[in-house]
């Protein structure tokens, strides 16, 4: 897994544990997103952004088929705030997990496109700024 994917995961899992509760980590996991949109859409634009999560959706279909209803809400273009209510359904174990998986597969697929350095250089504000005090 990339460095940014664990750092951004690890602190939401934290947080988690902290005992955030549901309707604050499904905030955090749409914010996330929202930042790395913001920070992919220079790259690859954001309807690259949304076919990587669609694409992404649909991979991880068998293991979150919760998380998949919800894609066609995110539409073109993409709105992750969309995901919101489908996450408030879960627990907050579920979110985290499904967010992790989501991130792992995403960022897998980014590093075979453009490449692992490229892809943690472009999402180091992500990281900044959703893993504040965790160490590097």
């Amino acid at each position: 897994m990339l460095r940014a994917a664990v750092r951004i995961q690890s602190s939401l899992a934290k947080r988690a544990a902290a005992g955030w509760n549901t309707e604050s980590i499904a905030a955090m996991v749409v914010s996330i997103w929202c930042d790395i949109d913001a920070a992919l859409a220079p790259i690859i634009g954001h309807r690259g952004v949304a076919a990587l999560f669609h694409r992404t959706l649909h991979l991880l279909r068998h293991d979150y088929p919760w998380l998949t209803a919800s894609s066609a809400s995110l539409a073109d273009p993409m709105n992750f705030a969309a995901l919101q209510p489908t996450l408030l359904q879960q627990t907050s174990e579920n979110v985290v997990a499904a967010n992790g998986a989501l991130l792992e597969k995403y960022l897998e697929q980014l590093a075979s496109l453009i490449g692992e350095s490229l892809t943690e250089r472009l999402l180091h504000a992500v990281v900044d700024i959703h893993s504040p005090g965790d160490a590097a």
